[in-house]
């Protein structure tokens, strides 16, 4: 392979690199909230929500109203979450999205 060849195919490896996340599909989980717990200043009592999550926006929906915005990162663990989980601090605040069979994590930014 001559060297232009394998540049030209480092430029192209990049730019593909680069465009796969923007077209990147939203994330939509709906899990139970079992107990208060507490997004940014809000207050979320137990029910059942529609959590979105798109790059690093997380939106909750109740049926169709928004109830709580966060803004977070996905970060990787080293094995699959066994299940679907919200994790929250002992004061009820929430702090990550677990899904089952993923090693990613949404992280709420406080």
């Amino acid at each position: 392979m001559s060297t232009n060849s394998i540049v030209r195919s480092l430029i192209l490896a990049s730019a593909l690199a680069i465009s796969v996340p923007a077209f990147a599909k939203p994330m939509v989980k709906d899990l139970p909230i079992t107990h208060l717990i507490h997004v940014g200043q809000t207050s979320i009592q137990s029910g059942d929500y529609r959590f979105l999550i798109d790059g690093n926006h997380l939106t909750i929906q109740k049926g169709s109203k928004v109830v709580a915005h966060s803004e977070g990162r996905w970060e990787d663990r080293s094995s699959k979450s066994p299940y679907d989980e919200i994790v929250s601090d002992g004061n009820g605040n929430m702090m990550e999205l677990r899904f089952h069979g993923k090693t990613g994590v949404f992280v709420l930014t406080q």
